[in-house]
Formats: C-alpha cells, sequence, structure tokens
C-alpha cells in the first residue's frame, strides 16, 4: 500500500502530491521556484499535528515513487546525488515543523474561520475615526477578511491596485493604509510581490494591545475607555457590519465624490426593524454629528435609508440575511443622482493602463542590452614594433606596456627622459 495511503493528508494535498500543481498556485520565477515552492507545501501538510510523516515516509514519496508533486525531488537527485536530496528534503520537513509548531494548529477550513472570526469581531468592535485615516483602514481590513475567507486562512495574496478598486479607493490612499496598519500591528508583509502576475504576501493579526483590551472586557459591560485610536463602541447594536461594507464600498454609489466612505459606514450600521438615532450612529462611527447628519439627508433623498420618527432604519430593498444584501439597481440610481456613475469603471481602466505599462517596461528592461563603452587606448600605434617587439619611443622606456589599456609604472623614482617630463596617460588622452 502506498505510504500516502497509509499516511492521512487532506484531499488538496493528496492531489497537489499526485496531481502536481494543477491550478498554477504554486507558480514561482522559474521552474525550480516553482518546484521548491511545491515540495514545501507538501512538506507543510505532512507536518500538521496527527499527520507527521517520517524522513523515510516523505523521501518515498517524492523521491522513489513516480508522483508527479516530487518532480522538483527526484530532479535534485539527478543532479546532486541521492544523499544531498534525502538531506534537503529533511531539512525542508523540520523548517515545515517548526512553523505549524510556532503559527499554531489549524486542521481544517473550520478552524481558519474561527481565527478570522476573531479579527472580525476585533474589527467591528472598535471604532474607527474619520480623521487620519481610521475609516479607510476598517474598509482595507474589511476586503482583507473577505480575501481571507476566500484563501482559508489569514494569509493572503493581494496586488496593490485590485486591492484599491476592492475598497473603492485611490492606489495612494490604499498604499498609505496598508502603511498604518503595518506600523500599528494589524497587517504583516510576509513576501513583497516581484514580477508581472506575482502579489504581495500578507498576513492579518490582531494587535497586542488590542487582545488586551478586549480580554479586560465584560460580556455584559462596555470596553474600558482607551486612546483615541482604538476607541470602542458601548453599544453592540451600533457595531459597523464588515462583511456588509465589503460588499458596498467599491460601487460607485459610495465613491469619493457621492456618499463616500462615511455614507457606506453609516448605511452598514442600520437594520431594517430595529431604528438608530443619529446620536447612535455618530457613537458607532466616531463622525461629527453635521457629517451624520449631513450623510443622512442625502442617504435618505436617494431612498436608501427612510427615517420615521427621528430614527433611521435601511429600506427593505436593502435587507438581506447578512444584514445588508445590496441591491444593484437601486444603488445604481443612487449613483446616477450622485453624478459618479462609471467612476469606478474609470479607475479600472486606468489601474489596467498602469499595469500594462509596467509590464512592457519589465519586458524592455530584460531585452533591452547595455550599452558597451569602448576602452580608450593609452599606449598608442607605434610606440612598439608589432614584428619584433622592439621599443621605439625611448619615452616609454620602465613601463609595462603589454596592456594597451593599461600600461603600469615598473621603475619607481625614474624617470623616462631626463629634463622632459613625459606623462603617456595625459598625452593619449588629450
Amino acid at each position: 500500500m502506498p505510504v500516502w495511503e497509509r499516511r492521512p493528508l487532506s484531499r488538496r494535498s493528496l492531489r497537489l502530491l499526485l496531481d502536481g500543481d494543477v491550478e498554477g498556485r504554486y507558480t514561482g520565477r522559474n521552474d525550480a521556484d516553482a518546484g521548491y515552492r511545491i515540495t514545501m507545501a507538501l512538506a507543510l501538510a505532512c507536518s500538521q499535528p496527527g499527520r507527521e510523516w517520517a524522513p523515510a515516509d516523505f523521501h518515498q514519496a517524492l523521491i522513489y515513487a513516480p508522483t508527479r508533486g516530487g518532480w522538483w525531488a527526484r530532479k535534485l537527485r539527478e543532479r546532486k546525488g541521492t544523499l544531498y536530496a534525502e538531506n534537503k528534503l529533511t531539512a525542508m520537513l523540520d523548517k515545515a515543523r517548526e512553523f505549524a509548531a510556532r503559527n499554531g494548529t489549524i486542521t481544517g477550513r473550520n478552524d481558519a474561520l474561527v481565527q478570522i472570526t476573531e479579527v472580525r469581531h476585533a474589527v467591528e468592535h472598535l471604532t474607527w475615526k474619520a480623521r487620519g485615516g481610521g475609516a479607510v483602514d476598517q474598509k482595507n481590513l474589511a476586503a482583507r477578511l473577505t480575501l481571507c475567507e476566500r484563501a482559508g486562512g489569514l494569509e493572503h495574496t493581494t496586488a496593490l491596485r485590485p486591492h484599491a478598486e476592492r475598497m473603492g479607493c485611490a492606489k495612494s490612499t490604499t498604499e498609505a493604509s496598508d502603511k498604518r496598519l503595518v506600523e500599528n500591528g494589524w497587517l504583516e508583509l510576509l513576501e513583497a510581490g516581484t514580477g508581472k502576475n506575482h502579489g504581495s504576501r500578507w498576513r492579518l493579526k490582531i494587535p497586542e494591545p488590542v487582545q488586551e483590551l478586549l480580554a479586560r472586557a465584560d460580556p455584559g459591560q462596555s470596553l474600558p475607555p482607551t486612546t483615541p485610536e482604538l476607541a470602542t463602541v458601548p453599544d453592540p447594536h451600533t457595531r459597523t457590519d464588515t462583511v456588509a461594507l465589503a460588499s458596498v464600498m467599491a460601487h460607485d454609489a459610495f465613491h469619493h465624490y457621492g456618499h463616500g466612505t462615511s455614507g457606506a459606514r453609516i448605511l452598514t450600521c442600520l437594520d431594517v426593524t430595529e431604528g438608530l438615532s443619529p446620536t447612535q450612529l455618530q457613537q458607532a462611527t466616531a463622525l461629527h454629528r453635521t457629517t451624520v447628519a449631513r450623510r443622512l439627508d442625502k442617504l435618505v433623498t436617494d431612498g436608501l435609508v427612510r427615517e420615521l420618527e427621528g430614527l433611521y432604519y435601511l429600506v427593505a430593498d436593502l435587507a438581506g440575511p447578512a444584514r445588508l444584501q445590496p441591491d444593484e439597481h437601486l444603488l445604481d440610481q443612487a449613483a446616477e443622482q450622485q453624478g459618479t456613475t462609471g467612476l469606478g469603471e474609470h479607475r479600472r481602466r486606468r489601474h489596467a493602463r498602469d499595469r500594462a505599462n509596467y509590464q512592457r517596461w519589465i519586458s524592455e528592461r530584460a531585452t533591452r542590452a547595455r550599452p558597451v563603452r569602448p576602452r580608450p587606448v593609452l599606449v598608442p600605434e607605434g610606440v612598439v614594433d608589432p614584428d619584433t617587439g622592439e621599443l621605439l619611443d625611448e619615452r616609454w622606456r620602465g613601463w609595462d606596456i603589454s596592456d594597451p589599456f593599461r600600461p603600469t609604472w615598473l621603475a619607481p623614482g625614474a624617470v623616462p627622459v631626463p629634463n622632459e617630463p613625459f606623462d603617456p596617460v595625459e598625452e593619449a588622452c588629450a
């Protein structure tokens, strides 16, 4: 019975071992880089708790069996020998075990979703002030949480321009938000993207001050006061739903010139049956009261929010199982009334042009030959007889002129011709 049947593996890892990288998930800069990534992914799969493989089993599956996932290991054996290949795979397996022990145990998708839910809970139970980029950072985290759910873990890969399109903001705004999140401990850059089609690899995490803050909070009481950057929401009903925020923030209706980020955040706080007052919305979003009032008036005018006896409700057309279900027709009408229809498509076309120009620049740089500068000949013709090698110009006596591009003075302190100073380098360059 094959070793991969005796040792349990996840279905995705077993498919990677038997069929190879058919989905292109581990594409590298070249074949060697791609093969190393596939082998390292298999080593991590064989190092999970309850699924640990012995080095001999790992060698058998990748080197001595015709598995498509072990092509790099077999090629390594052909080039450098069996002993080197086995030692290399053993070192990779040890490295994978250290990584699995250091980053916690994830035995399936459910465990990964639990970690994502913990980060989402931390993001939603903190208010993010619009001043200083807090509102944009909240949109950034909402978009990244959606990517993490698709990737099945807190590690995810994305490029700058597509991520800006998901957030519904400019590229420079997204870049500044990433920098703030890294500095504040919400985001960690694992690998910077290089080349044409390789995005950067990131990991979401909860900063230690936020973990301590949530740990001290009682379930039935409000969280203790903290710094303005991490001000908490005392009322759980007035939190911003990051799932709903990620579903509407990139629409033209919430462009910077339309309802904006403030309008999207207010909309995601509302419910169909439970009305909220402007004071509660101000408390949830940390916006100024005049900003909340102005945004609410525009949302009511465009038919996205209804007002009843001083309380504001989400319209029934936007209600859904996730608290807010975007209705494209209604949002398109709001974008048309705000004059922002087509601005998102304009941004996508601009980003497509930027990517095309960048890829063309990479291709031209790779094929462009560097100009070859001719080396100056410092020893002119006629100094040495080409047939006999006899020195014809006495002024060059004492010089090693075997290399006409770089003559060397051999007699320190000697003068080639008395009473007539002579610098051959200066004369040749003149």
